[in-house]
C-alpha cells in the first residue's frame, strides 16, 4: 500500500501499488489522475483530512513570524528616534543662548550673525589661517631675498632686510617647532590687523603683526624684526652713523626725584628678539622737557601703560619689562672730543610702537607748560633740551 495524492480532489488516499490502471481515489472515486472530467465543483472530504498541504501551512506561518519581528523591529526604531529627539530638545533648552553660535576653528559667516564680536571672530578665524602660511613661508625661506615675498611693502622692505641681516644674525626657526598661543585683531588707521602670539620649544615667545595688503595678508617684518638702522650696542660705542632710526625700549628714570621738574629723565634699552620680558643694558641717561612734543607724546604713552590700556585695542597681555614702552625714535650722537665721553640727543619721538605705522599710536594730552622750579633740576648751561649726559654707569634706581 502506498498514499496518493488525487488530482481531481486534492485528497490523500491510500492504494494498492500494483492497482494503478484500476486505481480510483478513495473520496471521489474517480481516477486520480487528471483528464478531461471536469473537477467536482464542491467535492466532499472526510473528517480529519486536511484540504491544504503542509507546504502551504509553513509558509503561513513564517508569513507570521516575519511580520511580528517587522512589528517589533519598527517599535523599537520609534522608541529610539524619539528618545534622541527628546534629548536634543532637553539640550537646546537648557545650553546658554549664545553657546555654539561658532567655534574656534569655523570660518562660516552664515554661523554668526549680529554682534560686533561675532564678525570679529569670523575675520580672525579667516586671517589665522592665511597668516599661519604666511609666516611659514617666511621660516621656510632662506635668504633674506626669499623672505621678503611674505613681507609688508616688499619693494621698500628689500633694502632695509639685506642692510638689517649684514649686522644682525639670520635668525633660523623651524616652523615645526613653533604654537600659536594668542591672538587678537587691531584697528590701525589703515585697517584691520592680526596680531599673534608664538612659542617655540627652545623657549623664545615670537610676537608677529599681519596686515592685510592687495588682498594678501603680509607679516609686519619691521615689527617683527625690531629693525632698527644700526645696532643700537654698536651706536652708542661710537659706530655707524651720527643719526639713526631705532627700535628701543624705554622707561622714565627718577619718577619721584624729577616729577616736580620740567624734565623727564629716560634711559632706552635695546629689546632681546625672542625673550619680550628682558631687555639690554641701559643707556645714559636723557632728559626731555615735558612741554615739548616729544615730552607730551611719551608722557601720553606712560600714562596709558599705567592705566593698563594697549594700543589700536589690542587684548593681549602686555610682554614687555615692567614700566618700559616701545618706541621708535631717531637719536643723534654729538661730535664731542674724545675724552669728554660720547653724548647723544633725542631727534624725535616717531612713534610709541614698533609697527610700519606712521601713526604715532597715542596723542598727548592738552596741558599747560610747567615752570622750571629754582633749582638746578634743569641740564647744565650749553647743553640742549633732551641731551643726554655723558655716558656714566647709572646707579639701580
Amino acid at each position: 500500500m502506498a498514499w496518493y495524492h488525487c488530482g481531481r480532489c486534492g485528497s490523500l488516499f491510500k492504494s494498492p501499488t500494483e492497482d494503478a490502471n484500476d486505481r480510483r481515489c478513495a473520496t471521489c472515486g474517480q481516477d486520480p489522475s487528471l483528464g478531461v472530467e471536469a473537477v467536482p465543483a464542491s467535492p466532499a472530504h472526510p473528517a480529519g483530512l486536511p484540504s491544504r498541504s503542509h507546504s502551504s501551512q509553513g509558509r503561513e506561518k513564517r508569513s507570521e513570524r516575519r511580520s511580528r519581528r517587522s512589528f517589533l523591529m519598527a517599535k523599537i526604531l520609534g522608541g529610539w528616534v524619539l528618545t534622541t529627539t527628546l534629548i536634543a530638545l532637553a539640550i537646546l533648552w537648557i545650553w546658554p543662548e549664545d553657546s555654539g553660535r561658532y567655534s574656534a576653528n569655523s570660518s562660516d559667516e552664515s554661523s554668526v550673525k549680529g554682534t560686533a564680536g561675532d564678525e570679529s571672530v569670523v575675520i580672525l578665524n579667516k586671517a589665522l589661517a592665511a597668516c599661519c602660511e604666511v609666516l611659514g613661508g617666511f621660516f621656510n625661506a632662506g635668504a633674506p631675498e626669499e623672505r621678503n615675498q611674505f613681507v609688508l611693502n616688499p619693494v621698500a622692505t628689500a633694502g632695509r632686510m639685506a642692510r638689517f641681516y649684514d649686522l644682525n644674525p639670520l635668525t633660523r626657526i623651524d616652523p615645526s617647532s613653533v604654537s600659536n598661543t594668542d591672538n587678537t585683531l587691531l584697528d590701525l588707521p589703515t585697517g584691520q590687523a592680526l596680531e599673534s602670539r608664538w612659542t617655540s620649544t627652545d623657549g623664545r615667545t615670537l610676537d608677529c603683526v599681519f596686515v592685510q595688503q592687495n588682498g594678501e595678508w603680509r607679516l609686519d617684518w619691521e615689527h617683527f624684526a625690531r629693525y632698527s638702522e644700526y645696532p643700537w650696542s654698536l651706536f652708542l660705542s661710537g659706530a655707524g652713523d651720527p643719526e639713526a632710526e631705532f627700535r628701543l625700549l624705554v622707561r622714565e628714570r627718577l619718577l619721584k626725584e624729577r616729577s616736580e621738574t620740567n624734565y623727564m629723565s629716560l634711559a632706552f634699552y635695546a629689546p632681546r628678539f625672542g625673550f619680550p620680558d628682558q631687555a639690554g643694558s641701559p643707556s645714559p641717561e636723557f632728559l626731555v622737557r615735558r612741554d615739548s612734543p616729544d615730552g607730551e607724546l611719551l608722557a601720553a604713552a606712560f600714562d596709558k601703560q599705567a592705566k593698563g590700556e594697549a594700543l589700536f585695542g589690542s587684548k593681549l597681555a602686555s610682554l614687555d619689562p615692567h614700566g618700559m614702552i616701545r618706541v621708535r625714535v631717531k637719536i643723534r650722537r654729538l661730535a664731542v672730543e674724545a675724552a669728554s665721553g660720547q653724548k647723544f640727543e633725542l631727534v624725535k619721538v616717531l612713534a610709541c610702537h614698533w609697527l610700519s605705522l606712521a601713526d604715532a599710536g597715542v596723542k598727548p594730552a592738552a596741558s599747560a607748560p610747567q615752570q622750571d622750579p629754582p633749582t638746578p633740576a634743569s641740564p647744565p648751561a650749553g647743553r640742549p633740551a633732551g641731551t643726554s649726559v655723558e655716558r656714566p654707569t647709572l646707579p639701580d634706581d
